[in-house]
């Protein structure tokens, strides 16, 4: 059997860790109850872990447990607070403000409502990624009703102001939300601290089970309204009707528990692990950083290199190691990083570019094996090139 590559796409998608997956398991034979059947023991043990882990979650960000509204993924919490702000609160204000550079499960669901009459703004970030506040201010207006703002890109990893967002939101009287499926777990979030109105998360970034999320609804100062998007049953406070699925929330709930039990240590060694790379990296010159050097998510690390073709770099790599060149959710699309144009990248430096995402089980030799297998395969590919701008002057 072939050696399959290195793993470096962690800002796709992670393995579920052993612990996580330990956890699980009861759920899915044992206590296999329905947490909504409150009338017999099966239900009654299933309840109880939901709870459990609604207390969990909702410790790791400062909130309380009934502020947890579980969902099948952060795209569905997206929608859930975007859309459901916009119906709530229309007679309000039509005008929601967010950057350029977010996911698709927020740029998407703003599409949608623009089409339905609503004015979205679209602030530009600045060469390194991060919003200009004073931007932000400026945009802002009295039928403004939501600013949406990622806490951590999923592309480049850029770390978003996020209390002095909120702050901005707070005194204007504006529902904040942010998109923290890339943060959860890796840095510090405080809903109260940074004035977070609407908070989405995901387990599968942080070793936990796909299908599985959670949005932070705040109940007080101010209470945020929403308008369900999903019907037929009156789940979870009436935000999320559907049965709640017991193992993936207990799985969250513990891989939330783990990545929070060790978040400095690893902190500071996936920092260390990038910096390793990026270091051996440049050696081959002409290699541009993309996103904030220093604020930016510990294990991202997304390059453009000048000089080669985006696709033959990434068959190129892909034998020893699986990276992307974007977010995943949009990989399949033939076409320039939307993030990376907004950076002011040229189309052919964002086609030729590469997000290396380091994580829990990645060593320090993986890394090194990498880097030389990337630098390799960069020189071969520049050879080529030249080679063939050669062949194209003399004929």
């Amino acid at each position: 059997m072939l050696q399959r590559p290195i793993y470096l796409d962690c800002n796709a998608t992670t393995p579920i860790d052993q612990r996580v997956l330990k956890t699980m398991l009861p759920y899915f034979t044992e206590y296999f109850g329905n947490p909504a059947s409150i009338t017999h023991q099966y239900g009654w043990e299933a309840e109880a872990a939901v709870k459990k882990a609604r207390e969990i979650l909702a410790s790791a960000i400062n909130a309380t447990p009934e502020e947890i509204i579980f969902t099948s993924g952060a795209t569905e919490a997206n929608n859930l607070a975007i859309k459901g702000v916009a119906e709530a609160y229309f007679n309000k204000g039509k005008q929601i403000i967010t950057i350029a550079t977010e996911h698709n499960a927020v740029l998407d669901p703003c599409g949608y409502l623009q089409n339905l009459g609503f004015e979205v703004t679209y602030l530009p970030v600045n060469t390194d990624g991060i919003i200009d506040l004073t931007a932000l201010e400026t945009a802002l207006r009295s039928d403004t009703i939501l600013v949406s703002v990622m806490a951590a890109n999923n592309e480049i990893g850029v770390l978003q102001p996020l209390a002095k967002i909120g702050e901005i939101c707070k005194e204007n009287s504006i529902i904040f939300h942010t998109d923290a499926a890339q943060a959860i777990g890796k840095i510090p979030l405080d809903v109260k601290e940074m004035n977070i109105d609407l908070l989405s998360l995901t387990a599968h970034k942080i070793y936990g089970p796909k299908g599985i999320g959670a949005l932070y609804v705040r109940r007080r100062d101010p209470r945020v309204k929403l308008a369900a998007q999903i019907h037929g049953g009156g789940h979870e406070r009436g935000m999320r009707s559907g049965t709640l699925y017991t193992p993936q929330i207990v799985g969250f709930a513990k891989a939330v528990e783990v990545a929070l039990a060790e978040i400095e240590s690893e902190a500071k060694r996936l920092t260390s692990l990038r910096e390793r790379l990026w270091q051996k990296l440049q050696t081959v010159g002409d290699i541009f950083l993309n996103g904030h050097p220093t604020q930016r998510l510990p294990g991202n690390l997304n390059v453009s290199v000048e000089g080669v073709d985006g696709q033959a770099l990434l068959l190129g790599l892909q034998q020893v190691v699986a990276v992307s060149s974007g977010s995943a959710c949009t990989s399949a699309k033939i076409a320039p990083s939307h993030v990376l144009a907004s950076l002011g990248r040229s189309e052919k430096l964002a086609y030729a570019s590469v997000r290396f995402g380091i994580g829990r089980f990645n060593t320090a030799t993986e890394i090194d094996i990498v880097a030389e297998h990337a630098i390799a395969t960069i020189k071969s590919l520049r050879q080529v090139s030249s080679l063939s701008q050669k062949s194209k002057v003399n004929n």
